[in-house]
Formats: C-alpha cells, structure tokens, sequence
C-alpha cells in the first residue's frame, strides 16, 4: 500500500465516477483502475462494486475512509515537521543559563523568540558557567550563557551583558544610603560569595578586588546561586559583591550601592560549539543578536573562537 493508492481511492470515493475521478487526479483512467486494484489487493478486500453504469463503495471502503484521511493527514504533517526542522521552524533547543540572566534580557528574547517560532521548543536549565561548559562539549546544550573571562577553544562567543560589580548591603547597615563607597570600607565584614566550586573566576575576582584595596575580605558564607546570597545579606548576615543586574530582583531587605573605583566589568557571554551550528540554533543567535533588551542596545559585538585559549569560567 502506498499513499498514492490512498489518495486515489479517496478521490474516486467522492466523485463514484472513474472519468471524472481520473481527470481530478490529472491521469488516465487506465491507472486509476490499476492503482485501486493494488490498493484493493493490499487491503484484501474489495472497496468498490462497479459495472458499466455506476461505481459503489463497499462497506470495506465506507470503513477504509476515514482511516484512509487519517494516514495521509499524518504523512503531510511529518513531512511539513521534517521541512520545519531544516528550516529551523521546528525542534528544539537546549539552553543554558546562569540566574543573572533573568534580570539581563533573557526573559523578553525567549518571549519574542517564543512568539516568532511557536513550533520550536526551548528548554531551560539554570547551571553554573563551569557546568555549562561541560554540557556545551558534551552536546548536552546547544548554547549557553555565561560569565567568562576567557572562552575554551572550540566555542564561539557574543558579547550579550557587560555590567559592573556593585556593593550588595543589607537595608539597615550603616553604608546603606551611601551614593557609593571605596572597598576599603568593606574591610573587617562578613562576605558572602558564590562558591569558588561554581565560579572560581568570580571568586578570585573578589579576592583580588579586595587586595587591592588593602584588605583581604572575610568570607564566612559560599553558595551556588545568586540570589541565595542576596536573600542572605537581605537577611543581615553579611555583604556581598555581585552584578549590578541583580538590583532588578528586588529581595526586600537589601541595598545596592556602586563602587567608587572602576573594576573590570562582570561580562556575560552566549557560547556555542562551532561545529554544531544548525538552522534552529542559527535563529536563535540571531535573535541574541537583534534583542535590544539584553544591554539595551543589542550585543556589544561577536566573534567566532575556534580557536581562542581556554580560561576560567566563571
């Protein structure tokens, strides 16, 4: 049985009329007979009853119908999903992502993606940089956001966030309401960072931000995620340093004041394996590229990185 078969017999079904049924099918009515009788063959049982004046469908055939539809709907359907999947319409996507990529952009680029590409499917996971790194190798993702400082070979890279560090202080310490603050004034308290397990690279950025500044910080409280170590300062525990973006969170209890020295800015990458660029993919940098909400003005720039040294991920 072959979906021609099936379409000509649906054809013939409607019109009970072998001329006028061929010439809708834009073929003799030689073929046509010859095509319902391999069908009825392969079904092995007769579909129609015809002589010289009238064609009758059988019971065979009134049941074969609806089934006959069915079939060819779902070939039509497999085939605009194969042809969806090649011109990055259809399938999905892994994308990872670190949690301060929610108060960046991230949120209105998968909005807007969502809407232009309704049958591609996005699924997220909050990782850390070094975990994205693996899975980027690994193909567990097809591309990732991340805080870096130098991307490994083999990856390519847009520049999508580049934010400066700033002072995270719960509400009632006494800094609070400073319009900004050396670092020195931070000496002798209590900080909370993330893991240097999870961004080694954050970690000893803090260190030497605060060697620098003549001191070396007191770290009491190392955790994975961002905003556990907002909620923990909000909670009057400790200080912190982390992104500005993180201001946007809004965890009641805490105050952002900037530093009054420049430090190297906090920068946020969207890293994907070279060789693995494919249409989905494809479309969605380009919509990394177009979305203004990631800095307000669209990327900084991209480069592609073949071949670029490895460094810690932060």
């Amino acid at each position: 049985m072959e979906f021609r078969h099936l379409r000509y017999f649906l054809v013939l079904a409607e019109e009970l009329h072998f001329g006028r049924a061929a010439r809708r099918l834009s073929i003799s009515q030689p073929p046509l007979s010859t095509n319902i009788q391999q069908l009825e063959a392969s079904v092995g049982a007769r579909l129609f009853t015809r002589n010289s004046k009238a064609v009758h469908l059988t019971e065979a055939g009134r049941a074969l119908i609806p089934r006959a539809r069915a079939l060819l709907e779902q070939a039509q359907q497999a085939a605009r999903h194969a042809r969806d999947v090649a011109d990055g319409l259809a399938g999905s996507l892994q994308v990872g992502f670190v949690g301060t990529m929610l108060y960046c952009g991230l949120p209105a680029l998968l909005g807007r993606f969502q809407v232009q590409h309704p049958r591609l499917r996005l699924t997220l996971r909050e990782l850390s940089s070094s975990e994205q790194l693996i899975e980027l190798t690994r193909e567990g993702l097809d591309l990732g956001f991340v805080h870096t400082t130098r991307v490994p070979p083999g990856l390519s890279k847009i520049l999508v966030v580049s934010q400066p560090l700033v002072a995270c202080l719960p509400a009632a310490h006494a800094l609070a309401g400073r319009h900004s603050l050396p670092l020195s004034d931070l000496r002798g308290e209590p900080f909370a960072c993330i893991s240097p397990g999870v961004s080694a690279d954050y970690h000893a950025r803090i260190v030497a931000l605060c060697t620098d500044a003549g001191f070396t910080p007191e770290v009491r409280y190392e955790l994975r995620h961002w905003l556990s170590v907002v909620s923990l300062v909000s909670q009057g525990l400790g200080l912190a340093l982390v992104p500005q973006a993180l201001r946007e969170s809004a965890v009641p209890g805490t105050a952002f004041v900037p530093l009054d020295v420049e430090t190297s800015p906090y920068d946020t990458y969207c890293l994907w394996k070279t060789d693995r660029e494919h249409q989905a993919l494809a479309a969605f940098l380009d919509a990394v590229r177009a979305e203004p909400a990631l800095t307000g003005n669209g990327p900084k720039h991209s480069v592609g990185t073949p071949g670029a040294n490895a460094g810690t991920m932060g």
